[in-house]
């Protein structure tokens, strides 16, 4: 039988490992990260993450350390905030959940102690199934940072995106995708994010893919928005394919984007991450199903949670991997 046309992976984030909480070594995290991606190998998924274990921060667990691990280490940026930089962020943020900045900008970005090369590497030597990495999107971590150098959120995301981009050219992962939860939330913001990301997505040796979704902070959607105000935003996107929420949201507003530039591919959430009942088989295939029927099947090339697992336990992200595989061969008929 020949292999699954419709690929099956997930976005990010696994559940935190009780463990490597108890005893964070380098061996511990290797070992940690092992479990994660042998766990994806043993439910059948095509492509696997490492489960971003490597950047958990205890005390950010509302972001899960997508924010700090790639900020904190730049060239020029201060991570000891005092009372005005937390009442300047406040007064310019449009970041809603979050009332302290997570650093401060002082002068030009450097890449400073930033080693993305170093992370990908060490989890790349862990296992040879086809590899997804996952880095934060410079619109997110621009959000999260007061600005005392810019003045201008373009040039400072600009500025990270170009960052990034140098260490990405040497990550050669089957997928780096790139994540923005808080652009959806913010459309507005589309033009001078859309420039800052696309200097990263110029830089991927292989294939290029970007992550949006509306939120997921303690089991809830934090922004409101539709799919449709980012429909110019994504066409301008250099992607191979989105990785987007649906389970949750329902599929209807994929008629929303029959306007997507015909080279963009769907990847197409079918595990809802909010809610700890696990998906059946058939209830997945029913939503690859609904999915297609707006998209056409020839569209979707990848199948995944609505976002990451990180705040989910173990056995119900690992039962919801296992449904994802399970669902997608039911729907092609494997």
């Amino acid at each position: 039988m020949s292999g699954p046309r419709i690929k099956s992976t997930v976005v990010g984030s696994y559940p935190m490992i009780d463990w490597l909480v108890a005893s964070p070594t380098r061996q511990a995290l290797d070992d940690a990260t092992s479990v994660v991606l042998k766990t994806q190998e043993l439910a059948g998924l095509d492509v696997v993450a490492d489960g971003e274990l490597y950047r958990f921060d205890i005390n950010h667990p509302e972001t899960n350390g997508m924010i700090e691990y790639f900020v904190r280490p730049l060239e020029n940026v201060r991570a000891d905030i005092t009372r005005k930089d937390v009442a300047d962020f406040q007064a310019v943020s449009g970041m809603g959940f979050r009332k302290h900045p997570a650093a401060s900008v002082d002068g030009p970005i450097g890449e400073g102690r930033l080693d993305l090369v170093s992370a990908y590497k060490r989890v790349r030597k862990l296992t040879n199934a086809p590899l997804k990495f996952t880095i934060t999107g410079p619109h997110m971590l621009t959000k999260t940072l007061l600005d005392r150098h810019y003045g201008d959120r373009g040039m400072l995301a600009r500025a990270i995106g170009q960052v990034i981009a140098n260490q990405v050219k040497e990550i050669d992962a089957d997928i780096v995708q790139l994540d923005e939860a808080n652009l959806p939330g913010h459309p507005d913001e589309a033009d001078w994010a859309a420039d800052a990301i696309n200097i990263i997505l110029d830089s991927v040796p292989n294939t290029p893919a970007v992550h949006l979704c509306f939120g997921n902070y303690g089991g809830q959607s934090i922004q409101k928005g539709t799919w449709d105000a980012l429909l110019n935003y994504i066409n301008s996107l250099h992607t191979d394919h989105m990785v987007m929420e649906f389970a949750f949201r329902g599929y209807d507003e994929l008629a929303r984007l029959k306007d997507l530039r015909d080279d963009i591919g769907f990847g197409i959430g079918v595990i809802d991450i909010k809610t700890t009942v696990v998906e059946s088989p058939e209830l997945v295939a029913e939503r690859i199903e609904a999915a297609a029927k707006h998209v056409g099947a020839d569209r979707i090339k990848y199948v995944h949670p609505d976002c990451g697992f990180w705040m989910l336990k173990r056995s119900i992200a690992d039962a919801k991997m296992e449904a994802i595989v399970k669902g997608r061969d039911l729907f092609e008929g494997r």
